[in-house]
């Protein structure tokens, strides 16, 4: 998976900056339009005016750090970024925006793409600042990281390999490579059954601890598609989630297949796992992260809408068609609204209930 994706001659990633959107293999929230970015920047704000609150010079404000992680070309935080110089000019006068992402395809393309606010671009690198005071936002960045396979046998747990086999690749199973995989479901008080077959994502745990560590004080915000692990280590999905994306094409786990789906075509197609959000969440607390809520997109968004949010959405008239039929697609159950959750954690400040947090508090 990490050669498939991230290989910097031959990676899915690595050769386009962008692979998202009607002409690439699959839509995101930003792929709806602007009204995502601008919305979340209403979230953004309210929390910079939590650390201006609790500043210990909070008539003289700070430079303000919006991290992007798998940022792409930068889309999502130019569409921010535009968002907050219409209604927060001060916010967006000292806003430094970092994007970090492994393309360097992508990351070429930044400036350009940020076009009229790139003036607020600081760096732009394929590591997390050093130091951060302010908001870190990752949108499906988490079930892009290379994961683990696992399968439980009647010898206990397996890991999935894959080999080279009459000149294809195929599958095969072999002792744990890691100690840490064989004390995760432990941690979670979960059991396997035999023969269930799922993903185990170390790289984002490593990847939250290493945001806690760097974050002084502020928020984190991730927005991905995956479940709390007592769903995704169910039934349910006991044949595990690793699915592809190719031309909006979905091809999901095939259990019985010698060369599965996610095999076939390496670097020619997107390869992807469901979020552990309670594992990511636990590892984020260890190191010193509060969490302040998990909740479906959709309720995120209704919240940032407004107090009277369902009134405001029958209200729609300011809105151009183009943006009512986006947040549609942002809202509407069974799509991204629902498929899609966001954890937003905090250190160093006392956040009171978030207006993104505000509409309802639900996980489907």
């Amino acid at each position: 998976m990490e050669v498939a994706l991230y290989h910097p001659g031959s990676g899915y990633y690595a050769r386009a900056a962008q692979r998202s959107g009607r002409a690439g293999d699959f839509f995101t929230s930003v792929d709806v339009g602007p009204v995502f970015g601008e919305l979340v920047e209403i979230q953004i704000a309210e929390m910079a005016r939590s650390l201006d609150a609790q500043s210990l010079e909070p008539d003289a404000p700070t430079p303000f750090d919006l991290v992007e992680a798998g940022a792409g070309n930068g889309r999502l935080s130019a569409d921010i970024l535009r968002a907050a110089r219409r209604r927060d000019p001060l916010l967006y006068d000292r806003t430094r925006v970092h994007l970090v992402e492994a393309s360097g395809t992508a990351r070429a393309e930044q400036r350009a793409a940020m076009g009229d606010v790139a003036e607020r671009l600081v760096s732009s690198s394929d590591s997390l600042p050093a130091a951060i005071e302010g908001v870190v936002i990752a949108n499906e960045l988490l079930d892009a990281l290379p994961v683990h396979q696992v399968v439980m046998r009647g010898s206990g747990l397996r890991e999935v390999y894959v080999d080279l086999s009459a000149g294809r690749l195929v599958t095969c199973e072999g002792p744990l490579s890691s100690p840490a995989l064989n004390s995760y479901f432990g941690a979670l008080g979960i059991s396997l059954e035999p023969g269930w077959r799922v993903e185990i994502n170390l790289r984002a745990l490593a990847w939250i601890r290493e945001v806690a560590r760097r974050l002084r004080r502020g928020f984190v915000i991730l927005i991905d598609y995956g479940h709390d692990a007592r769903e995704l280590y169910s039934p349910t999905h006991a044949s595990g989630t690793l699915t592809t994306f190719a031309r909006h094409t979905m091809a999901g786990p095939e259990e019985s297949a010698a060369t599965p789906p996610w095999l076939a075509n390496p670097g020619a197609q997107d390869i992807t796992a469901h979020v552990d959000f309670t594992s990511v969440r636990s590892a984020a607390e260890a190191e010193g992260l509060t969490t302040v809520g998990f909740l479906d997109q959709t309720y995120f968004l209704l919240g940032l809408l407004g107090a009277n949010a369902i009134s405001s959405l029958t209200s729609l008239n300011e809105l151009s068609f183009k943006d009512r039929l986006a947040l549609k697609t942002l809202l509407m159950p069974g799509g991204l609204g629902s498929t899609h959750k966001v954890l937003i954690l905090s250190k160093g400040v006392s956040a009171p209930l978030l207006q993104g947090c505000s509409y309802r508090m639900r996980v489907t």
